[in-house]
């Protein structure tokens, strides 16, 4: 593996992380919702 590969492999890792955060995330908000929506008001 030379360094470009290396690099691009980083970048691709870093992105990869970004993007899992994102899932996260997206996922926490969408349970919070249904929390809210399953109360009984």
């Amino acid at each position: 593996m030379d360094a470009s590969e290396a690099k691009r492999l980083r970048a691709l890792e870093i992105e990869n992380a970004t993007l899992k955060r994102i899932v996260a995330d997206q996922m926490l908000d969408m349970s919070s919702m249904k929390e809210l929506l399953a109360k009984n008001w």
